[in-house]
């Protein structure tokens, strides 16, 4: 058998310390998490149980925030039971296999794409976040899921990102300060996909009503998962290397400080500060919502028009 022929530089990795770090720190974090779910065997999924069966309660004339046992009460908004209509149609041993398989997968595309981008950092990070990931993908909270929407936000068209955006933040209350690293556009999108929500709550109001008790007398001690959203932040960090260099922080809040006095100064020095405030003000708006500023009306342009002929 002729013997494997190696190309130059094949195990260049392996002299590189922090790349050989962060391969052991993620694999610390990936084995940790498998240690645990295996662990937990049959008793996983109650979470993900009380998706797939408020649907199926729904199916069947009942109240989905109040369902005969074993199933949890469906405690989200009313209007969003049939979202999971198709994937609760399978049986459950199936529908939960599928459920935490998409879960997986996303989560390893997610971290495949932070690791090309700082393998350190995300390796450190997943370490950090291994034990919330554990806890998500044992119960099949829809915890990951909202957070890697608002990670898919930063990568699709500005109304699906908002979208997405707005529908983790009526799923679940704590995407709801990621709206300001949602790209500019995006920002706005997610304001309107918020007013459809509340409209669709409006039109489902004595449901909407039952939801709110269930949530209130249903028992929420503190849930680990929620820290998943350091994990869907990673795309605005990542794309601003400066963030994650400690020594880059004292130069960026001194840039940010002056910038901001030189502003002031600027809008003191006007001739008509308060014009010149809101004028600011406006064009930060417009930044915000990534609404580029109307164009400005082009200057007159002087014309000489020739002396009339003599005679």
């Amino acid at each position: 058998m002729a013997a494997m022929q190696l190309t130059p530089g094949t195990f260049d990795f392996l002299q590189e310390r922090r790349r050989l770090l962060a391969i052991l720190l993620v694999s610390l974090a990936g084995t940790a998490v498998v240690v645990f779910l295996v662990a937990r065997g049959e008793l996983a999924g109650a979470d993900a149980r009380a998706y797939w069966g408020g649907v199926r309660v729904w199916l069947d004339g009942g109240s989905p925030m109040a369902p005969p046992a074993p199933y949890l009460p469906y405690v989200y908004a009313p209007w969003s039971v049939p979202i999971f209509l198709p994937w609760a149609l399978l049986p459950w041993d199936v529908a939960w296999f599928v459920w935490r398989g998409v879960n997986v997968l996303l989560l390893l595309w997610s971290a495949s794409w932070a690791y090309k981008q700082h393998p350190m950092a995300t390796a450190v990070l997943l370490c950090v976040l291994a034990a919330p990931i554990a806890a998500t993908l044992d119960t099949g909270n829809i915890t990951l899921l909202c957070a890697l929407g608002i990670w898919a936000a930063h990568f699709v068209g500005p109304r699906l990102g908002g979208g997405l955006w707005a529908l983790a933040t009526v799923l679940k209350w704590f995407p709801a300060p990621l709206w300001l690293i949602l790209p500019g556009r995006a920002r706005l999108w997610g304001l309107i996909w918020m007013a459809v929500a509340l409209l669709l709550a409006l039109a489902t109001w004595p449901q909407t009503v039952a939801q709110m008790q269930a949530a209130i007398a249903f028992p929420r001690p503190f849930r680990l998962d929620y820290l998943l959203l350091l994990w869907a932040c990673v795309p605005w960090i990542w794309m601003r290397p400066r963030l994650l260099q400690p020594a880059e922080w004292r130069p960026l809040a001194r840039e940010i400080v002056t910038a901001t006095q030189q502003q002031w100064r600027e809008v003191r020095s006007a001739d008509r500060p308060l014009h010149a405030a809101m004028t600011w003000v406006s064009a930060h708006i417009r930044s915000m919502f990534g609404i580029s500023p109307a164009a400005a009306a082009p200057e007159p342009v002087a014309v000489s028009i020739p002396p009339e002929p003599a005679g």
